[in-house]
């Protein structure tokens, strides 16, 4: 197969690269366009093979996007590329519109009028995948509910809703034109290569630098926690077997309040690399975001059912390996950190 990412260099979309061209004989192209969040040193260990290349383009110029389709005739498009930053949503929706709506309305279109030019069994095998998030669900009121692939959605954040908007148009692409779509939706990910701007890789690189440990609130905000090189096998999973139609929640089986997660890091960076006074003693409550989601919890029932699989990571092995990783990147992690990683790649100096 060759398959076509969006948004292969963030932090999921890299996830699933490196595990196809590692573990699968399969070519990838990888289309993106290269915001803040997109890093192509997360790619560094398979961007010498053969079976990938790369294409600097955004989702949203039609134009581009047709012509990569037409050169590298991809036999399906997992579209990952998304702005995804709740945060940055509350404080500047606009590009989470065009990214996430206007992109995937885009994508989707140029999609369609390319498996239409398939012949035979290639656009019978033609597979358009849309990846997605827990979070279009809303939070859950009690303790024991779980998200199901047939939730009703309620948004919370520009974010949320912009991603349920881009759900529904690839749904709607299915239903309309035929177009053979497949959905997922992931709870939060963690793990290597993860942008610093979120929770996990924030808390280990503040700590690691003495600096304030920040908590919404008072930290008991429960999400599920999968662990990303879980979550790549499970989309690589979905679009190599999954039905087309179908929607799956992929989802960890790791339930921990933020407050949780956050004083398990401090006590793995405790045993690691000890602090004469416990990290913990760094923690601070801040002022809760807008509009704060309090529980997600997803079912996964579906997707081990039908498709065989399941998280190989607890959040206990999945945390230690990712701080222990951190610790081991550094440089990756400073690159980040001071912008140099979009200098260089802008040819602008130091």
């Amino acid at each position: 197969m060759k398959l076509l990412i969006t948004g292969g260099a963030g932090f999921i979309g890299s996830a699933v690269i490196r595990h196809i061209i590692n573990n699968t004989a399969d070519n990838v192209v990888n289309l993106d366009k290269l915001t803040y969040a997109g890093n192509l040193e997360s790619l560094a260990e398979v961007s010498d093979s053969e079976r990938y290349a790369f294409e600097q383009v955004d989702i949203c110029n039609r134009t581009a996007v047709d012509r990569v389709l037409a050169e590298h005739g991809p036999d399906a498009i997992m579209h990952l590329a998304a702005e995804s930053h709740v945060d940055r949503s509350i404080d500047g929706p606009a590009a989470f519109i065009e990214t996430n709506i206007v992109g995937t309305y885009t994508l989707l279109e140029a999609a369609r009028q390319y498996w239409q030019s398939l012949d035979g069994q290639r656009r019978t095998n033609f597979r358009f995948h849309h990846i997605s998030t827990d979070e279009v669900y809303g939070d859950l009121e009690s303790s024991v509910d779980l998200f199901t692939e047939t939730t009703p959605y309620a948004p919370s954040s520009p974010y949320s809703a912009s991603k349920a908007s881009s759900d529904h148009l690839a749904r709607a692409w299915q239903r309309t034109y035929g177009l053979p779509v497949l959905v997922t939706n992931c709870s939060n990910n963690y793990g290597p290569y993860h942008f610093p701007e979120k929770l996990i890789p924030l808390v280990i690189l503040n700590a690691l630098e003495d600096k304030p440990l920040p908590v919404y609130g008072k930290g008991d905000q429960i999400r599920d926690w999968l662990y990303v090189e879980d979550h790549a096998r499970a989309l690589y999973k979905v679009v190599t077997e999954g039905k087309p139609g179908e929607t799956y929640n992929i989802g960890g089986h790791n339930e921990k309040q933020n407050i949780e997660v956050v004083q398990a890091i401090c006590d793995i960076l405790q045993d690691l690399r000890p602090r004469q006074t416990s990290y913990r003693d760094l923690i601070t409550h801040v002022k809760d975001r807008p509009g704060h989601d309090l529980r997600y919890a997803i079912d996964a029932g579906k997707i081990q059912r039908e498709l065989d699989w399941s998280p190989e990571e607890t959040f206990e092995t999945g945390i230690r390996k990712t701080v222990v990783w951190y610790l081991n990147h550094q440089e990756w992690c400073n690159r980040l950190q001071d912008g140099s990683y979009q200098r260089e790649r802008l040819g602008v100096g130091t």
